[in-house]
């Protein structure tokens, strides 16, 4: 029993229960005495575990740490809404394509990468194209026509594809006319930047539960339309979809939607840019703002986190998800190709 000079504390002020796993809280517990006077800590941040056999809860504070919490120790607790984000907070000053695609790689770490030069040769057992092509920024440092015969080669020795990342401005200049030569063919990507702050608009889902995880569960990679049943394939997209300096996953469930998540989303925090993906909705809940909810939890969590911009990466076909970053206040800040090289 916690006790002070006055005798046994008020838990009174403790209200959270392993229901609230995956909400924004803030704790109160006890940190040591002074002259028989209990002092207090507090910690605000994201549930993200609940030890059933310690009573140990764990919360990610705004600087991305995690806080080991017994429950015999906490005073108070309660679960708070998402931080606010500033109208006015400032985007970062606008990367240049090439150092905003190498933010995006770290976001996305490829499970073996090689350098050719200042290009780098990247393979993940087939999942993604992001996740197995080769990041063109720079200088092979050998002749185009030989650096793409050891790109081609690279990935036959793994049974893969081999698709060239082709990023305008920033790609080895010559390296779109020696592809073409090739007959690769291209598939366009728009990259897309954003302030933060602009996520933050009042979402036309207020009553959408949020809920932020570090791990992505069974019922999130269920919604996520990537996974298949390839087993290879399923192993590689756990370690990318985890891989990031600090990496969030969001998810919403609905009554009417039975089967998993009726949304989620994906958002790694690396320095000022935060990287948005996988926004699934479930086709029966769509239309309800549930995307622009689960984007604006992940921003202010983002912004917590000390970042001020924000990107994603949608194929240039994909218009759908094109208007809904168009209200969301996305622009296209510069455009890539994954170009496939003959078999």
């Amino acid at each position: 029993m916690i006790t002070s000079r006055a005798g046994a504390v008020d838990r009174s002020a403790f209200r959270l229960t392993p229901a609230d796993l995956g909400r924004r809280v803030m704790t109160r517990r006890v940190v040591g005495v002074v002259d028989d006077r209990l002092q207090f800590g507090d910690t605000l941040g994201v549930l993200t575990s609940w030890d059933p056999d310690t009573d140990v809860l764990t919360v990610v504070n705004r600087a991305g740490e995690a806080v080991e919490l017994p429950v015999a120790e906490l005073v108070a607790g309660k679960p708070v809404p998402p931080a606010p984000l500033r109208r006015s907070l400032a985007a970062p000053e606008p990367p240049t394509a090439a150092e905003l695609q190498r933010i995006a790689a770290r976001g996305w770490n490829a499970l073996e990468q090689e350098a050719l030069g200042g290009w780098v040769l990247r393979a993940s057992s087939g999942f993604t194209r992001r996740g197995n092509s080769t990041q063109t920024l720079g200088d092979p440092g050998l002749p185009l026509d030989e650096a793409l015969d050891r790109v081609q080669a690279w990935y036959t020795a793994r049974g893969l594809p081999a698709f060239v990342e082709l990023t305008s401005p920033g790609s080895t200049p010559g390296l779109e006319a020696a592809l073409a030569t090739r007959g690769a063919q291209e598939a366009g990507t728009f990259v897309r930047t954003a302030p933060l702050a602009r996520l933050a608009a009042p979402v036309s889902a207020p009553a959408a539960d949020v809920r932020l995880a570090r791990v992505a569960d069974e019922a999130w990679l269920a919604r996520y339309q990537r996974v298949g049943a390839d087993a290879v394939k399923t192993a590689a997209a756990r370690e990318l979809l985890h891989s990031g300096a600090s990496v969030w996953f969001a998810s919403v469930s609905l009554p009417d939607v039975p089967d998993g998540p009726a949304a989620i989303g994906r958002c790694v925090v690396d320095g000022a840019w935060a990287g948005f993906a996988a926004i699934e909705v479930a086709p029966q809940a769509r239309r309800r703002g549930l995307a622009s909810a689960v984007m604006a939890t992940l921003a202010s969590r983002a912004a917590e986190e000390g970042a001020c911009g924000a990107y994603l990466q949608v194929e240039e076909v994909n218009t759908a998800a094109g208007a809904l970053y168009d209200r969301l206040g996305f622009d296209v800040a510069y455009r890539y190709a994954y170009a496939r090289l003959a078999d």
